[in-house]
């Protein structure tokens, strides 16, 4: 028994038993479905993990090499529902008061949001001379999102508040991390993984005196007592259900939850936005012009964004070219047999009929299965769009133009503007259960972009070059360092900016051990770090020093 060769044996029968048993449970269903890559034991693990480093390409390669409408593709999938927590996830009755509630108050919001748009810019960007200054765009758009959203969530003075602010930031920041963590390892550690705890403890410091004094108003007084304010508290107390109508640490968890959505998926949106705006800056001016005519016609109100065409058509192409991930939810069907679920793939259907779900080609998914839909290679299919892959910020305005001039908007209203879903344009998904704040995100973004592009010039750091994005399996975001650090002031050699050093801790790290040779030509007089220990120590200093 001690022969290494029958450890080796049995090691080998292990591995064999394994397989069998894992291919008895394999649902024979799912065998008529073409699969991305191998279905091999050892070989689908190691698809998974090239598909967690390179899922748009792997899915856009697929759905043009098969002829079938479904494949299926090996993949880690684990989710967030681990990080939010099963009862926001299972239970998500938050979404009901943002697609009615939310929606329905964003004209009588509108002089907040604006009010507060201006306030941010000014206290987040700090321009304040007409000196070019670089600034890290995803973490200022974060800063500047969570801000004008908590006007709308929690109003003043707490929408102003440093501390809760940089809570609700890294919370969201942590629920990303922390779900594409998990995904390597077993469910059992995902609360050894996440800080949602912390976050959450903050919170409820925070923010829970606040609900405590409406639920107590609301007692003596009743639901519509004097004063009640205008915000995302009033509405959610309204819809509350259960022990959470009385609970002020469980409404706190909603809109910490609320908050990571809000704070997400604009920040990452905006940001994609900008990048596309410096890397192509001749579609500044033109939107200037526009924003220029319709405050002045009409002054900054919620109707008048619907006069700024070129506003919405350029974020709409830029959603268009850089949607969240590869894959997003599949259009509902009017099927009691799905439910629609979040995971770190990103949102899917799943179905949960015990006999599984039926396509219209025949193609049968078991009970369990995850759908998703390609969605970036549907925005990239030349079947859809004309030069799909070039950046037109202005496709979706000559679009419009063409459909009025061809149409009488009175009985064929333009479907194409930002807050528009179809089978071919699926940022905020489709169907019934496309994304509920989708309305406010559109009218939050644009007038953030309209008074951007009002009262600033942006230019990329190297001009044409948009910084890479950060590709996570199916999630594409966007570059979170954004740009080359650069210093008001402070003049950089042409070796430095040519470089395009997007820094980190992996690239400062190698740079520190010889800059001249990182970046030949650099005027550094510095020799570098040769030991490893004292590289990792100043960066180590570095982090500590910048928190």
């Amino acid at each position: 028994m001690d022969d290494p060769r029958f450890l080796v044996l049995y090691g080998v029968l292990a591995v064999i038993a394994f397989a069998t048993f894992r291919k008895a449970l394999r649902d024979p269903k799912v065998d008529t479905i073409p699969i991305v890559g191998s279905s091999g034991f050892l070989s689908s693990y190691r698809n998974a993990f090239a598909f967690l480093a390179n899922a748009s390409t792997l899915i856009s390669r697929d759905t043009t090499s098969t002829t079938r409408e479904s494949f299926e593709s090996p993949a880690f999938s684990v989710g967030t529902r681990l990080v939010i927590g099963a009862a926001i996830s299972d239970n998500p009755y938050h979404h009901r008061t943002i697609r009615t509630s939310l929606t329905r108050n964003l004209h009588a919001c509108f002089p907040d949001v604006r009010d507060e748009i201006i306030c941010a810019f000014n206290d987040v960007l700090r321009v304040e001379s007409s000196e070019w200054k670089t600034l890290p765009v995803l973490p200022i758009i974060m800063a500047v999102v969570a801000r004008v959203s908590n006007r709308i969530f929690v109003g003043l003075p707490l929408c102003r508040n440093k501390t809760y602010l940089q809570n609700n930031v890294q919370f969201t920041l942590d629920v990303v991390r922390s779900s594409q963590r998990i995904v390597l390892f077993p469910k059992f550690v995902a609360s050894l993984i996440t800080n949602r705890n912390k976050s959450f403890a903050t919170a409820v410091k925070l923010l829970g005196p606040t609900i405590e004094d409406r639920l107590s108003k609301e007692r003596e007084m009743g639901p519509d007592w004097p004063g009640k304010p205008n915000d995302f508290i009033s509405w959610l107390l309204e819809t509350a259900e259960g022990e959470e109508r009385r609970t002020a640490p469980a409404l706190v968890l909603r809109i910490l939850n609320t908050n990571f959505a809000a704070i997400h998926t604009s920040s990452m949106a905006f940001t994609h936005a900008l990048f596309d705006l410096a890397t192509h800056p001749e579609h500044l001016l033109p939107m200037r012009e526009e924003v220029e005519c319709v405050v002045k016609e009409e002054g900054w109100s919620k109707a008048a964004l619907n006069s700024m065409v070129k506003v919405d058509s350029f974020l709409r192409e830029s959603q268009r070219l850089n949607n969240g991930g590869a894959c997003t939810s599949p259009i509902p069907p009017s099927h009691s047999g799905t439910k629609n679920v979040s995971n770190n793939s990103g949102d899917a259907s799943q179905v949960v009929a015990k006999e599984g779900f039926q396509f219209s080609d025949g193609t049968i998914l078991p009970h369990g299965a995850l759908m998703y839909v390609a969605s970036r290679a549907t925005h990239y299919d030349e079947a859809n769009f004309e030069n799909p892959a070039k950046f037109d910020g202005f496709r979706f305005a000559q679009e419009r133009a063409d459909h009025l001039a061809n149409h009488d908007p009175n009985q064929d209203i333009f479907k194409r503007q930002m807050i528009s879903t179809a089978v071919d344009h699926l940022p905020f998904g489709t169907g019934k259960h496309a994304c509920p704040g989708r309305f406010f995100a559109a009218t939050e973004l644009k007038a953030m972009l309209a008074h951007l592009v009002l009262n600033y010039d942006i230019k990329a750091e190297v001009e044409g070059v948009r910084p890479p994005d950060a590709v996570f399996g199916v999630r594409i975001t966007p570059n979170p360092t954004g740009k080359t650090g650069q210093v008001e002031g402070f003049s950089y050699t042409s070796a430095n900016v040519n470089k395009g050093v997007v820094w980190g801790e992996d690239t400062l790290f190698e740079y520190l051990e010889n800059p001249k040779k990182y970046i030949p030509g650099t005027k550094m007089a510095f020799a570098g770090l040769k030991k490893e220990k004292d590289r990792n120590d100043l960066i180590t200093h570095l982090k500590e020093a910048t928190k």
